[in-house]
């Protein structure tokens, strides 16, 4: 298999919440380096219900706490995507075990998710969801994670 360009990557990581067992900074990395198509400054910050849904309900107008908000922001000089993700862990593990996913594969699958948001790819129009869903697929499968979008 052919290797992925490795991008330069300034990476952050804040718990104000507990993560579960198995879920480490050099995991977290080796996923948010794996959605890389740029160089990125990025902060991942891994946050309880509360603080979730107060972000969510400041920034998107949204009375609930999301699995994973992307606040992108313009681009530095270098063309380094700038961002801070935050991911609400009670969502998450909520999330995997009503979906019967590994948890570790569902938090996989938010981290890339939201790293592609930090770098400009979006889902809103269809073209554009099958686009990042493809992306999200090809770098989980390189992680050994399997299709998320399968029922």
């Amino acid at each position: 298999m052919k290797q992925k360009k490795s991008y330069p990557l300034n990476l952050s990581v804040q718990f104000a919440a507990t993560l579960p067992e198995g879920l480490n900074r050099s995991r977290i990395r080796r996923w948010v380096q794996a959605a890389l198509q740029q160089p990125a400054q990025l902060t991942l910050r891994f946050v309880a219900t509360t603080e979730g849904k107060k972000l969510n309900a400041t920034f998107r107008g949204k009375d609930y706490a999301s699995n994973v908000l992307t606040f992108p922001y313009h681009e530095a000089s270098d063309a380094t995507a700038l961002a801070d993700i935050v991911i609400c862990v009670p969502v998450v593990a909520r999330e995997a075990k009503e979906q019967k996913k590994e948890l570790p594969h569902h938090f996989a699958h938010l981290i890339v998710h939201g790293v592609l948001h930090a770098q400009g790819f979006d889902h809103i129009k269809k073209k554009d969801a099958v686009e990042m869903e493809a992306l999200e697929v090809s770098i989980l499968q390189r992680l050994r994670v399997p299709n998320p979008y399968l029922a």
